[in-house]
């Protein structure tokens, strides 16, 4: 920028977000083209048959098998020529899930009671994605992106905080005007061609047994294992480079740490006329130049869950009731995308998705919960009025005390040059390498008066 005139200038003096802000110069700008109406209808049809089979007086065992069909309407759908797959949706028909459980009884006497079970279960895929690749076709939508330094940007870059195109604003269809082609660029949304159907294996083993008259304990074991889960991945990008990064820190003495980072950009080192002084880092090179990114879902994520339980529960007795349980679990995944189409991607490097595994965002190691219950007769039959006014109350409570969850450090200003802001973490920390603080939220007792029915009274 001049730092005279504020006016933006090739070659003049860098102006720091802050002052950018103050003096009213925005370094980018950023408008969004295309239709605001999608209609991701879909239809599922699912079928359920079970059998229970008391095979001894101690022992019970149920099978079942579940269908799952879910269909996309291709209305509204546009295949783009420049990326085949776009404008398809999936078709997975032979969804079948198997379900088997038993129970066992060892004892007659308050018996050790012994639960097993496993299930497939196949999710169902969020119509999000559907109404996505509807209107991220790179055909009737695009984005228009300025950069206020570039000399042919700069002449149609709008006054702030002023729009560049304006339409009303219920308007469901908004298309860029000629002679803004050369700034608008298209992203689109498709599934893989091998996309399926996202499922999950769950299988637990519970072991309970009543100690006192009305006290049970248990302990029980869970196993969770997601397959095919959804991810969206930029398929649009060259091959990154590897770029060292150097920072020094001042404590006592001087520090120098040295880092890896990925870089999509190519940088180039020796010296040209459009580089006179090296190292510089030239324009993103996408293989398909006339499209943005391309993200595509696939279902390549997937998932893990190992979780132990210690419960103790005592049913309503002599007007008390508490339940304590207590949880030691462990959740990791490689990065599913569940529920946030139409977003980017953020996978932080599409050739290498298998270094997006880490802790998932669930992930709480540790969890104790404590309810309570109760329902105290304080006055007797020949205490009428006091009874009537007090024995008709009933309290509650709630107290659950967990471990932190993790945090993804991730940063911000795109360092790795993908154009995509949201997926870029610090160098040598994985995804959600962090945790969050510990809680506790204790819920205040309360009390509720109970009326008898008319049949009681």
């Amino acid at each position: 920028m001049n730092p005279f005139t504020f006016e933006p200038q090739q070659g003049g003096l860098p102006l720091t977000p802050l002052r950018a802000y103050a003096h009213d110069v925005p370094h980018y700008y950023l408008e969004n083209f295309g239709t605001a109406v999608t209609n991701p209808d879909t239809n599922e049809y699912a079928a359920f048959a079970q059998d229970t089979i008391r095979v001894t007086n101690h022992l019970a065992l149920s099978i079942g098998v579940r269908y799952d069909l879910q269909t996309f309407t291709t209305k509204g759908l546009l295949t783009n020529p420049l990326w085949p797959y776009s404008g398809q949706v999936p078709f997975n028909p032979y969804n079948f899930a198997p379900r088997v459980g038993l129970a066992y009884a060892l004892g007659d006497h308050r018996p050790l009671v012994i639960r097993a079970g496993y299930g497939l279960f196949y999710t169902r895929i969020p119509q999000i994605y559907n109404s996505t690749i509807q209107s991220q076709n790179g055909i009737s939508s695009g984005s228009l992106f300025l950069n206020n330094t570039n000399y042919y940007a700069n002449q149609i870059f709008p006054q702030y905080p002023n729009p560049l195109v304006s339409y009303p604003q219920l308007a469901a269809t908004c298309t860029p005007p000629p002679g803004l082609e050369q700034f608008v660029k298209n992203d689109i949304s498709s599934f893989s061609p091998n996309f399926r159907t996202p499922e999950v294996h769950q299988a637990s083993l519970t072991i309970e047994r009543e100690v006192a008259n009305r006290l049970a304990v248990g302990i029980s074991y869970t196993f969770v294992n997601g397959q095919n889960l959804v991810r969206a991945r930029d398929v649009n990008l060259s091959s990154p480079t590897n770029v060292l990064i150097r920072s020094m820190t001042l404590l006592v003495l001087i520090c120098s740490v040295t880092t890896m980072s990925i870089h999509f950009r190519p940088v180039q080192f020796t010296q040209t006329f459009s580089c006179p002084f090296p190292p510089c880092i030239n324009p993103l090179a996408r293989p398909i130049p006339r499209l943005r990114a391309i993200d595509v879902f696939e279902s390549e994520a997937s998932s893990v869950y190992h979780g132990a339980t210690l419960s103790i529960h005592r049913r309503m007795t002599s007007g008390l009731y508490f339940r304590l349980a207590y949880t030691y679990a462990h959740a990791m995944d490689d990065g599913q995308d569940a529920l946030v189409a139409g977003r980017p991607a953020l996978v932080q490097n599409s050739y290498s998705p298998q270094a997006e595994y880490g802790p998932s965002v669930t992930d709480q190691r540790q969890r104790f919960a404590f309810s309570w219950i109760a329902d105290p007769k304080l006055f007797g039959r020949n205490q009428p009025i006091l009874s009537q006014m007090f024995n008709n109350w009933k309290a509650a409570g709630v107290v659950t005390v967990g471990s932190g969850r993790p945090i993804n450090a991730t940063v911000t200003g795109d360092p790795n040059q993908d154009r995509n802001s949201e997926n870029d973490r610090l160098p040598d920390f994985r995804r959600n390498s962090f945790v969050g603080p510990d809680y506790a939220t204790p819920t205040a007792p309360h009390a509720s008066p109970l009326r008898k029915s008319p049949l009681e009274a």
